[in-house]
């Protein structure tokens, strides 16, 4: 028997089923026709995923937080250094 590649949103929607618990692992086996073991290990794999997307998340939330904090220094030192320009320009002329 040739092995069946599944998709990633494939993989997703039954692990999400398997954890839902709605139906039993030989039922979802049947629905999706994926055997039972699989299930359970992409179930697994689900479970001890998760935290590292929301570590992830976090380590994007803080890095865009801190990109966003440069860009606004540096454009408050834009405008102080217009204005002194400016302030310049009218003394000298």
């Amino acid at each position: 028997m040739p092995i069946k590649k599944h998709d990633a949103h494939k993989k997703a929607r039954v692990a999400l089923d398997a954890l839902r618990g709605e139906l039993t692992l030989s039922e979802l086996s049947s629905k999706h026709g994926i055997n039972a073991n699989q299930i359970s290990k992409w179930k697994h794999q689900a479970v001890t995923g998760l935290p590292s997307i929301f570590e992830k998340r976090l380590a994007q939330t803080s890095s865009e937080a801190a990109h966003d904090l440069k860009v606004r220094e540096l454009y408050e030192q834009i405008g102080v250094l217009s204005m002194e320009a400016e302030w310049l320009k009218k003394k000298l002329s």
